[in-house]
């Protein structure tokens, strides 16, 4: 975007009309303090790049644009003498480069741990099994009947270690993939957090109709967005509002792997959020933030939605927690 000296748009280029949200012709002539919210304390910057004629870079800068959307930009001011005083001033938005690098990240969070548990549980359940085998046995030899609650306790909790190793592998069998719409998924959980809660939360429906179906395991897709759904719930303890949201993204990428449609079920609450200390570790096994929570939920949705060649990715915004299910419209073979 060019400046002339009164910080007036003379020219921008299409990227910058795409980030602005306007036409060239719409601004040209139009002051900056005018043109973006909170646009003095850029114009302050401006100014003194101006005058010490020495280009000025600055990182991750967070851009108030028109309508009261916020960007992170790299932002880098060049002053330009034969305009009288002009200033060229390239924006580039690196919100997209963050979220990418995060995905990727929680892309290879969610396998390693995956693969953690798979390791973890074969090597736990054969001591199990023989751990309540010789409770078993044990059990018919001793003489005195009480004697017998012992060994009963050893086999309860064996067999308490093995659901539990169990619930962290997900289900045994391949997905089922079928053509299905989310807002039969979206409905179903709606109905069952309704009846759960009763009227401590109310549960608000914000669907966009105009979505594509797309392939997925319903069984499993109604399981992520189950444990979700009973996780903000629980967040709000003593009541609130849960939002169940349906929109469909163009071409994001997930991980490295880039895709034209992604249809997003968005599970909002107006809950206190996830603690800081956890947030880097929300999808991991084990992580929670109740005293009587199992730490599963969340690991196994993130597993599940991997399986349809998604991801579920977090966020705080506007007092609200949201968790976002992606899913492919197309999923690769």
């Amino acid at each position: 975007m060019a400046l002339d000296a009164a910080l007036r748009v003379l020219a921008m280029n299409p990227a910058a009309e795409a980030l602005l949200g306007m036409s060239a012709k719409q601004v040209r002539g139009v002051t900056l303090t005018r043109l973006l919210p909170r646009a003095r304390a850029y114009a302050r910057v401006l100014n003194r790049v101006r005058e010490s004629e020495q280009p000025l870079t600055e990182r991750e800068t967070r851009l108030v644009l028109p309508g009261r959307r916020v960007v992170i930009v790299d932002c880098t001011i060049t002053p330009l003498p034969e305009l009288d005083g002009g200033i060229l001033l390239e924006l580039v938005p690196v919100d997209r480069y963050r979220r990418i690098t995060r995905e990727e990240q929680l892309v290879v969070q969610s396998e390693s741990v995956r693969a953690l548990v798979r390791g973890l549980a074969h090597e736990i359940r054969n001591p199990l099994g023989g751990l309540r085998g010789a409770a078993q046995l044990l059990e018919r030899e001793l003489p005195d009947e009480a004697l017998r609650e012992y060994t009963q306790i050893i086999m309860r909790e064996a067999d308490r270690l093995r659901g539990l190793m169990d619930r962290m592998l997900g289900p045994h069998t391949l997905p089922q993939f079928q053509s299905l719409n989310v807002h039969e998924i979206t409905e179903r959980v709606a109905a069952l957090i309704g009846a759960e809660s009763g009227e401590k939360v109310q549960v608000v429906r914000d669907y966009d109709p105009s979505l594509p179906d797309i392939r997925a395991d319903p069984q499993l897709l109604m399981q992520a967005t189950l444990n979700v759904a009973r996780n903000a719930v629980q967040a709000l303890d003593g009541g609130g509002v849960v939002r169940l949201r349906t929109r469909v993204h163009r071409q994001l990428t997930i991980g490295t792997r880039r895709h034209r449609l992604v249809v997003a079920i968005d599970i909002i609450d107006n809950g206190p959020g996830v603690p800081e200390g956890l947030r880097e570790s929300i999808f991991f096994p084990m992580v929670t933030g109740r005293v009587d929570g199992t730490g599963l939920g969340l690991s196994i949705a993130q597993s599940l939605v991997g399986q349809h060649g998604g991801l579920i990715e977090f966020a705080r915004e506007a007092g609200e927690t949201i968790f976002s299910l992606l899913i492919p419209v197309e999923i690769a073979p």
